[in-house]
């Protein structure tokens, strides 16, 4: 039986920035007929909770909300026309509720856990059956909720419109968490991979995770022409993950293959972008933007980890769910490598 009350965290609205993040008794949901009661083990951060407070994020949200998309647990209860899951199965989050196969539309688009929908920085929550996908078997529910959101983002970007090949070429920029999670996708795929980072501590870390190549882009700010080198006959990059924006895609126009995808992830480097879609057709290349993803490629990528026992990259520092605005703190201070962890009692 679950308690009636729980803590949870709660973000008031993006007047505030972090301050608008508050710790507190709320009631324990009940599951309707179609619903799973959850309880959570696991939760972790991604860039977007971070500036969700901060008023930055461009998609929808609404206030009050528990923040974090990111969540792995226990179902301990089911609704009674629940057909999907069973007391004491193991689950993770679906980032967009609402997308559950093929593209993204803009109903889906609203259902994000932590914009719109109560997220995981809780204890407990409810979640429509459909809501959940089973948490991989070698993972921990830290690690298995590390899935939602970057390893979901960076699965689509390699598999969801033209799946990854052996032997292809797929560039990933710096050492966040989709960037990780791409590199250990593409080398368990056999692609050869090229990871850019600006330091050297970080390249030999890049290195052990499987990088075949890494540049340092401080050092050799011309990284995109290094990288088509790189490749077979010079001929350039099969799939690159963009998360720099602004200061990384003209590098990545200049990186990329003919018929090449260059998938636009974040916008870390910034939003105003000074390359054209035009470069688009001197590059004879496809840029797609990428939103988390659907919960049929989330069952595929689950099936993935655990065939090739792949365990997420988690920063050594994991919080307990009192000490989440903390990890806001340490995450947006770019202390963490991997993904921020957030373990719930």
């Amino acid at each position: 039986m679950a308690p009636s009350s729980q803590k949870q965290w709660s973000v008031s609205g993006t007047d505030k920035g972090f301050d608008g993040l508050e710790f507190k008794d709320a009631a324990v949901p009940k599951a309707g007929e179609n619903e799973v009661l959850v309880k959570l083990h696991g939760a972790s951060l991604n860039y977007r909770d971070l500036i969700i407070p901060l008023g930055k994020y461009p998609f929808p949200t609404q206030f009050p909300v528990v923040p974090g998309s990111d969540g792995a647990g226990e179902v301990i209860e089911v609704g009674s026309k629940v057909t999907k899951w069973k007391k004491g199965e193991r689950v993770v989050t679906l980032f967009n509720q609402g997308h559950q196969y093929g593209p993204v539309d803009v109903a889906a688009s609203g259902t994000g856990l932590g914009g719109v929908l109560d997220g995981s920085l809780r204890q407990y929550g409810v979640f429509n059956e459909a809501g959940l996908v089973r948490a991989p078997k070698n993972l921990d529910f830290i690690e298995a909720s590390t899935l939602t959101c970057a390893a979901l983002t960076s699965w689509n970007a390699l598999y969801g419109l033209r799946p990854l090949k052996p032997g292809e070429t797929v560039l990933v920029q710096g050492t966040g968490g989709v960037s990780i999670f791409a590199l250990q996708f593409a080398k368990a795929a056999g692609a050869t991979v090229i990871a850019t980072t600006s330091s050297k501590e970080k390249a030999e870390t890049l290195k052990k995770l499987g990088a075949d190549h890494v540049i340092n882009y401080r050092e050799d700010p011309n990284w995109g022409e290094t990288a088509k080198k790189l490749t077979s006959n010079g001929a350039g990059v099969d799939h690159i993950i963009e998360v720099g924006g602004a200061g990384t895609t003209a590098q990545s126009l200049k990186a990329i293959k003919f018929e090449g995808i260059i998938s636009v992830i974040g916008f870390l480097g910034g939003a105003k972008v000074e390359s054209s879609i035009l470069e688009t057709l001197s590059s004879i290349c496809t840029a797609r933007g990428v939103y988390v993803g659907s919960k049929a490629l989330m069952e595929d990528m689950v099936a993935a980890i655990e065939a090739n026992d792949i365990h997420p990259v988690v920063d050594q520092k994991v919080f307990t769910l009192d000490k989440t605005r903390e990890a806001y703190e340490y995450m947006w201070a770019q202390s963490h490598f991997g993904k921020v962890g957030i373990k719930i009692e």
